[in-house]
């Protein structure tokens, strides 16, 4: 297996950490006796050889070491080996290399992210190119894997052999032979994923693969082979779906449910590696979590179809099927727009089940709903005030469900919230929590100042204490707390832990008291010429209304060698101040033509609210709306006060409106408040248009 190794100059080759001279350990490890030995050198091969997909010069001279480990019979674990390779070599078709534990659709990138840059062109691409070249050159050893005595192994060697073997007809035959005769459940299923996977990269060279799977969905095939079946011929041959599909899908599913027997699979080890977390985060029933995920991710944007699936999925009497529907939820809330009231009840009514994991999973998508998850709210309400929360275990973090109550408005979280107050420490999602209460949360305020007159001056946590408090006291306008904002300003050392960024929040939470903190204005003043000072201006801004004061700092601050947070905030708050702002036009114009997309955006907004002109600004917002999704809220929200003068760009808002995905579907992960914003999105675009 390891013939020649010694002779690779591994230590002039480099992965994700350096030098490379530890990859021949890492390789002979795969081949330990020892289990624990064999998972930690897997973790170690995708967490620097193959770090996040990337491919080193080490990557590729440890390919033809992985085939032949991949080659030894009677080696354990060679499934995982096998599917390392899958992922080196990579794809240049579009079809994802697995998102076992993901709940989203895809991976694409089409924008920038929150404070994006250009998308830059992947200086590995040739790397990439010769390990693609690699694995294929190798891909005959996949053809005897399919029938390899190990049945991880003839679960893998499938979808491998599809990707990189270069005779389709010749692999389209093997994948049917072994559907015949292979006996074990998750192999016969993995030959269905890649007829379907065979059938999408060849098109019609394989058609019948389509016909393949056609007759696989009827009787007397198992359900789950069904399911499998249905799932890869939505994906690549939807006219060939039956017209009744979700009742049929239901059905099948709630006939598997009866069927289904405990896992078979091994012991695995309780390393601490990745490998070993994804496995132990694997759902109870991991094949019909993984079934349904790729009926859904097919569907798409057929939203009708996939909420009456996930109807019938939440109506099951096995947990293990719900469980796995809140969790397929979660993709479709998160990307595709529409009525979601029905499901998101059903949602709610499983916050009552004995099952732990059931309710954490629904809890987890409820906390990302905001106000979408209003329709599981008396639920929430009745979990919240049942008293099982973290006051019984701390409050390092807000309680879930009460997180969730909050952020969907609900005034029901009020007292709990006071109860979280009555600690010493206070959970950091506290403040965030209370902005979505509105003026409900007002009771609330008096206790905040407590708890910020009892933040130590000189503590390493003073920050994480006192942030979460000022945040709340902003959010309700709570001017009788300005002494003690100050008392912290004043007093807390300059060697404090993030005293700078405590600072800014100080002043922060001052601007939002207005013109009522009026005794804060010394304290703004000295700030004028520190690290926060635009923050500090912003705050004087609206506490004292003097432009003159703050002019001179926000112009310098637009200047081109200051950094771009600094010249975006300056920016905004030059907007805040309308006409008064006159004198920072020319800075705004020119900072309007920089290469910082949020720069330009910020300086756009800030010359309509200044001088009203929307020459200089719709053609910015044009092309920063088609460059970054991210920066749409702030541009949809400056057109609702723009009006009219808009209309030039209505086309965009348009096209918005009428598309089903939501804005930031596509950016590449999931952020925590996606779903609030891409609904905020959508107000505020109805209301330029008048459509409210």
């Amino acid at each position: 297996m390891f013939r020649g190794i010694d002779e690779v100059d591994w230590a002039s080759m480099e992965h994700a950490y350096g030098s490379a001279a530890d990859v021949p350990e890492l390789l002979r490890r795969l081949a330990s006796p020892l289990p624990q030995d064999r998972e930690t050198a897997l973790d170690g091969m995708y967490g620097a050889v193959h770090h996040q997909g990337d491919v080193y010069d080490s990557t590729l001279a440890s390919v033809p070491f992985l085939f032949a480990l991949a080659g030894q019979t009677g080696l354990p674990d060679r499934g995982g080996i096998v599917e390392l390779l899958t992922s080196i070599g990579g794809s240049d078709d579009g079809e994802p290399l697995g998102d076992a534990f993901g709940d989203g659709e895809d991976g694409d990138r089409d924008g920038d992210r929150a404070e994006g840059g250009q998308n830059a062109e992947d200086p590995g691409d040739d790397n990439h190119a010769m390990a693609r070249a690699a694995v294929r050159a190798g891909a005959a050893v996949f053809l005897g894997l399919v029938t390899d005595a190990d049945p991880e192994v003839r679960r893998a060697a499938p979808s491998a052999l599809v990707r990189f073997h270069d005779e389709p007809p010749h692999v389209l035959a093997l994948l049917s032979e072994r559907l015949r005769d292979e006996q074990e459940g998750g192999v016969r299923l993995a030959l269905v994923e890649s007829l379907g996977l065979l059938a999408r990269l060849h098109g019609g060279s394989t058609a019948p693969a389509v016909d393949c799977l056609v007759t696989l969905c009827d009787a007397p095939h198992d359900p789950g082979l069904r399911l499998a079946a249905l799932g890869q011929l939505a994906s690549c041959a939807p006219d060939r779906l039956p017209a009744d599909l979700v009742p049929t899908v239901v059905a099948l599913l709630h006939t598997r449910s009866q069927r289904i027997r405990p896992s078979t699979e091994p012991v695995r080890t309780s390393t601490d590696t990745l490998i070993g977390s994804l496995r132990r985060m694997r759902p109870a029933d991991e094949e019909g979590a993984q079934l349904l995920r790729t009926l859904h991710k097919a569907l798409g944007d057929r939203t009708t179809d996939r909420i009456a699936l996930l109807k019938g999925q939440l109506s099951s009497r096995n947990t293990a099927d719900r469980c796995n529907a809140v969790w397929m939820s979660a993709g479709l809330f998160r990307d595709w727009r529409a009525a979601y009231e029905e499901p998101v009840a059903l949602i709610g009514e499983q916050l009552g089940s004995d099952e732990e994991r059931l309710r954490c999973a629904a809890v987890s998508v409820l906390e990302f709903l905001f106000t979408l998850a209003a329709p599981a709210a008396d639920r929430l309400a009745d979990l919240v005030e049942s008293g099982t929360d973290s006051r019984r275990r701390g409050t390092a973090t807000l309680y879930r469900p009460l997180k969730a109550l909050a952020r969907c408005g609900d005034a029901r979280a009020v007292p709990a919230l006071a109860e979280v107050l009555r600690h010493p420490a206070v959970p950091n999602e506290t403040g965030d929590a209370i902005g979505h209460l509105g003026p409900a949360a007002a009771p609330l305020a008096p206790l905040l100042r407590e708890r910020l007159a009892e933040v130590p001056l000189d503590s390493p946590d003073t920050y994480d204490r006192a942030v979460p408090l000022l945040r709340g006291l902003g959010t309700l306008r709570y001017a009788a707390a300005v002494p003690e904002v100050l008392r912290l300003l004043h007093g807390t050392p300059r060697d404090l832990r993030l005293r700078d960024a405590l600072v800014k929040a100080l002043a922060r939470t001052l601007g939002a008291f207005g013109p009522r903190a009026r005794e804060a204005v010394p304290a703004l003043r000295e700030l004028l010429t520190a690290e926060n000072a635009v923050a500090a201006a912003d705050a004087l801004r609206s506490v004292e209304g003097d432009a003159e004061a703050v002019l001179p700092v926000l112009l310098g601050a637009l200047a081109p060698e200051g950094d771009q947070r600094s010249r975006r905030a300056a920016a905004e708050v030059l907007g805040r101040m309308g006409a008064a702002a006159a004198p920072a036009l020319a800075g705004l114009r020119h900072l309007a033509d920089s290469a910082g997309v949020w720069e330009r955006t910020a300086a756009a907004c800030a010359l309509w609210e200044i001088a009203g002109d929307p020459e200089p600004v719709l053609p910015v917002f044009r092309e920063a709306w088609r460059h970054n999704p991210y920066t749409r809220g702030t541009i949809a929200a400056c057109l609702v006060r723009m009006g009219v003068a808009g209309a030039p760009v209505h086309d965009l808002v348009r096209t918005e409106l009428a598309s089903p995905r939501r804005h930031r579907a596509r950016s590449g992960g999931h952020g925590s408040h996606d779903v609030l914003d891409d609904e905020l999105l959508l107000r505020d675009c109805r209301t330029t248009l008048g459509t409210t």
